[in-house]
């Protein structure tokens, strides 16, 4: 199990970013957040297999491509602690 934090920047609130990840995780069975911030990023924490994680992130970038100009990527063991995918506060 991995886990995945990610920034991403561009245009990326107020398109559907958040509800797009929840949609994407749930049918992937990713657990973890996402998040909007107030310096107008979107904020993931993501955890699953390997494999699925990478999926999952191909998805959601393709269909959030015309909105993402960057995003900050870190790779971690998964901390077990998420029982669900939500939009964090």
């Amino acid at each position: 199990m991995k886990q995945v934090h990610i920034y991403y920047s561009g245009s990326v609130q107020g398109v559907g970013f958040r509800f797009t990840a929840i949609d994407l995780a749930r049918k992937f069975g990713i657990k973890g957040w996402v998040k909007n911030l107030a310096d107008g990023r979107v904020e993931l924490l993501a955890e699953g297999p390997d494999e699925t994680l990478k999926n999952f992130l191909k998805d959601l970038d393709q269909q959030m491509a015309h909105y993402i100009t960057d995003k900050q990527v870190s790779w971690e063991a998964a901390s077990n602690k998420f029982s669900g995918f939500e939009i964090g506060f």
